[in-house]
């Protein structure tokens, strides 16, 4: 990823959820014994959907069966409950004897918090309290500039571009060092670690025994960044080489016409941008290969969370990421209680349900529908828990 920095550098030059305690509908003892493996009454488990537009099912069944798909990410608004959905999803398929890898690509991890464990450090890390393997990571440019420095050694930039073949870009870059570079903010950092991390998921013998990966994605706007950064490479490696070519011939020219007839003779070194385009590829087609992965859309019952919903599952279609499903979370269940309050949320809710009927570009998903808990969901029995009532 070294010649990644390096290409945004010249390019530069040139929920966990949220949650209302709702009384006389979950009862908060009730979610913590079943957290906790009590015996409860099946009254707690009377909790209904609010819409009949979709059964709710998140057909999991096909999800823990496809033995090609291995790649999950789920997406969408912040504060909408993705790393706790994602989380779940996690144990689900860990539950199901899928060795699994969960990663947070966003810059404000929560993994830890969801977990309810340690998981910083931005080296995989196992989870407690899942019988099957199941490890987490929280990626951090810090832990992608330590390895790269360690690959490196105390290279000038210089002497980086030189082995890109870039030699003739760097005359005005000096004595800059590599740690120098790399200290510096640099817009994109987090997408490119992102990224690093990907291609090791992918061509690593040591990630082939995992058969589900699932990423807690940053917040909308990052995360198409993300998706979108194996493109900008690709372009950007293409103009880049393409004006390297126009330049080696220019000064050939140049040579000849001042009697140089002696062809001229250079050392090839190691095109390490041609290497990178091939990996940015090979990222790119995965992204995109509705046999190996798919992005899940998280959203709550609200105006503005569907319609940025739909404007993501739009950008996607775009990028041909493929996307099947909606979780719809935060959903308030039915009650027989007065609570006025709660009425009035509930029919709120359910016209917004509405419009993702109506909607040209949610209406084709699978809709999953997620209900409003009392309690925080943290640790792995809770988030058990919640897998059941989504992934189903």
């Amino acid at each position: 990823m070294v010649a990644s920095l390096i290409l945004n550098r010249v390019s530069r030059t040139t929920s966990s959820i949220s949650l209302l305690r709702v009384t006389g509908i979950l009862g908060f003892n009730s979610l913590n014994a079943q957290i906790h493996g009590e015996r409860i009454s099946g009254t707690f488990c009377r909790e209904r959907s609010l819409a009949t537009l979709a059964e709710g099912a998140s057909h999991f069944d096909e999800m823990v069966s496809v033995n090609q798909r291995k790649f999950y990410l789920l997406g969408g608004k912040g504060g909408v409950g993705k790393t706790s959905c994602a989380a779940s999803l996690a144990v689900k398929f860990a539950s199901h004897g899928h060795p699994t890898i969960v990663v947070s690509t966003d810059p404000a991890h929560s993994l830890s918090d969801s977990f309810s464990q340690d998981l910083s450090g931005g080296v995989l890390k196992p989870v407690q309290g899942v019988d099957s393997p199941l490890l987490a990571l929280e990626i951090t440019p810090e832990r992608m500039k330590e390895e790269i420095k360690s690959q490196t050694g105390d290279k000038s930039v210089k002497k980086m571009m030189d082995s890109m073949g870039l030699g003739m870009f760097a005359g005005e870059l000096g004595d800059l060092k590599l740690e120098d570079m790399l200290n510096a903010a640099s817009p994109g950092i987090d997408e490119i670690a992102a990224i690093s991390k990907v291609l090791q998921f992918i061509e690593s013998p040591e990630y082939s025994r995992f058969t589900r990966i699932v990423f807690d994605t940053a917040p909308t706007g990052h995360t198409l960044r993300l998706l979108s950064l194996p493109d900008f490479y690709d372009s950007s490696i293409s103009k880049i080489t393409k004006l390297k070519k126009k330049i080696t011939e220019a000064a050939s020219a140049f040579k000849s016409v001042f009697g140089k007839t002696k062809e001229i003779q250079q050392q090839e070194a190691p095109n390490e941008l041609d290497q990178l385009k091939e990996r940015m590829e090979k990222v790119r087609n995965v992204f995109r290969d509705v046999n190996t992965t798919e992005f899940v859309i998280v959203t709550i019952p609200t105006v503005m969370a569907i319609n940025e919903s739909s404007r993501l599952h739009a950008s996607l279609r775009k990028e041909n990421v493929p996307v099947q499903r909606l979780i719809v979370n935060q959903l308030l269940p039915q009650s027989e209680s007065d609570c006025k309050f709660c009425s009035m949320r509930r029919k709120e809710q359910t016209r917004v349900l509405g419009l993702i009927q109506n909607d040209t570009e949610l209406s084709g998903l699978k809709l999953i529908q997620s209900p409003l808990l009392d309690a925080e969901i943290r640790g792995v029995p809770a988030l058990k828990f919640m897998g059941d009532r989504i992934w189903r």
